[in-house]
């Protein structure tokens, strides 16, 4: 039940496996619910809010990724401007 539990959690590391993720997970949560009602669906609050970690996990990575690349622009746009600007005063 371990190795089930742990490949479950693998395949949630990339939003694209997350159907197969769930798939994976539904048997191992129906065979801990057969033994325990209450421990099955504490599992499944915690499977629901890893789902979840992991997919605001990735957002706030493609946010930063996108200010990044807004940052480098930002600075390049600066430099060349600064170097506008030495060229025009040199140019007076």
């Amino acid at each position: 039940m371990t190795e089930a539990l742990a490949g479950c959690i693998a395949l949630l590391q990339d939003l694209q496996t997350h159907p197969d993720a769930n798939q994976a997970f539904d048997p191992l949560q129906a065979q801990v619910a057969a033994a325990d009602p209450a421990m099955a669906e504490l599992l499944g609050m915690l499977w629901r809010e890893a789902i979840a970690a992991r997919r605001s996990a990735a957002f706030w990575q493609q946010i930063c990724d996108v200010e990044r690349d807004l940052t480098e622009s930002l600075s390049a746009n600066h430099f060349q401007l600064q170097q506008n600007y030495l060229r025009l005063m040199q140019e007076q």
